[in-house]
């Protein structure tokens, strides 16, 4: 039974024990991962002061950009994961991805002040991640067990995010040690980026899983949609997604009801992710164990108790500590485990395109709900964007809870992979 789920041949069930623990493919691809958020952390926490402050460009331009790619990014997934199904080449096409984030680095040093070249860098930074998410989740889930997945992705999240955190850190450190010389950022992170390109080829077992592949000629990227537990769960994830309140609207609030000083604003995000480092591992042993789909609408009340947060009379070190903290939980128990309660309902020679599937119905939902949030904030301010936030996230939390499907059994998981491949 285990086989049919998974697409291996080589190897009988574990038993009990050996189910709990994280194999080496998740290990190493949390490696890499570390290493490559490390890379792109790096550029990320530094690229609005370059843009806005280095080179000039308006806030509304940066967000322009910005909004743009994060969109493109959500569609090329679909190519991405359809691509690496074809053939089983899930390793090809997600070093592809990390390649292209990695050499994007060196486009930013070369285009100097030259907009055109920073928009065409930032656009293969974004391809890159695209082809690679759905790609690497998919061997997450072929090389893990059914009942230990929620596990397998918080130990990857839990070292991806461990990147996250010291990405800043470095990038502000060498700000300070050379007197704001962004290249030496940029140079540092195209090492860095090309590390776990390298990693990747090195640790993570490689070839072509032909028993993967999508049969040749098959074209129809919707079809993993055609399984009804799938369905509910990419409409459940877009429901919630279209409520969802974006990080950087969240610290902007967290910093007007504070009055923080402007000075310490790119810190707040660590506070999230130290949270989510945590978190991670132990969120995804509870998922495994009482089942992915209640953690996963449980980390939505933890967002709406960040928005409630953020509308009461409570002190300023209270919100400091409390919001990120929410904020943690709340990515804790929804990344990796949306992915876990995916990813045993697809066959395995869709699993890669069916992942890519529900990550861009909920991202594309995301950019649809940050434009809605941001115009009811310049319409109508902070407080009643704030509200209207927070009954719609109520809302969809409702309407989710009866969309998303309940955890099949093992023996369920592992009949639907047989009859839908």
């Amino acid at each position: 039974m285990y086989l049919a789920t998974t697409g291996r041949r080589d190897a009988p069930p574990a038993p009990s024990g050996a189910r709990r623990r994280v194999s080496a493919t998740v290990l190493a691809l949390g490696t890499v991962s570390l290493v490559t958020d490390v890379s792109s952390e790096m550029v990320t926490a530094v690229l609005p002061l370059y843009l806005v402050l280095g080179l000039g460009l308006s806030p509304l331009q940066f967000g322009f950009l910005d909004g743009l790619f994060t969109g493109a990014t959500a569609l090329v997934r679909l190519l991405g994961g359809h691509a690496a199904d074809r053939g089983g080449r899930h390793k090809a096409f997600a070093g592809l991805g990390y390649a292209l984030s990695a050499c994007s680095r060196l486009g930013l040093l070369l285009a100097g002040g030259a907009t055109g070249l920073i928009a065409g860098a930032l656009a293969v930074d974004r391809l890159g991640k695209g082809i690679r998410t759905a790609p690497r989740d998919a061997l997450i889930t072929l090389d893990s067990p059914p009942d230990g997945l929620g596990r397998a992705f918080g130990v990857h999240r839990a070292m991806d995010t461990t990147g996250a955190l010291l990405g800043p850190l470095a990038a502000f450190a060498l700000l300070w040690a050379t007197a704001d010389a962004y290249d030496a950022v940029f140079v540092v992170s195209f090492c860095a980026g090309l590390l776990g390109v390298l990693l990747l080829v090195v640790l993570v077992p490689g070839g072509r899983r032909a028993p993967v592949g999508v049969p040749r000629g098959s074209r129809d990227l919707a079809a993993p949609l055609k399984v009804p537990a799938v369905r509910r769960v990419a409409l459940g994830a877009a429901v919630l997604g279209a409520a969802t309140v974006g990080d950087a609207f969240l610290y902007l609030l967290l910093q007007r009801r504070t009055g923080l000083d402007a000075t310490w604003f790119p810190f707040l995000p660590l506070g999230a992710a130290a949270a989510y480092l945590l978190l991670a591992v132990p969120a995804g042993r509870l998922a495994d164990r009482v089942g992915r789909r209640r953690p996963f609408l449980y980390g939505h009340g933890a967002l709406l108790g960040a928005l409630g947060l953020l509308l009461a009379p409570l002190p300023g070190p209270v919100l400091l500590v409390a919001v990120p903290a929410l904020l943690g939980l709340f990515y804790a128990t929804t990344d990796g485990v949306l992915m876990a309660l995916t990813g045993p309902l697809l066959p395995a020679a869709r699993r890669a395109s069916g992942l890519a599937l529900v990550q861009t119905a909920q991202a594309l939902a995301k950019v649809a709900a940050a434009a809605g949030f941001g115009a009811a904030w310049t319409l109508w301010g902070p407080r009643t964007a704030l509200l209207l936030a927070l009954t719609g996230l109520a809302a969809a939390l409702c309407c989710a809870g009866r969309l998303l499907p309940a955890d099949p059994a093992p023996e369920k998981e592992t009949m639907t992979a047989k009859e839908t491949s």
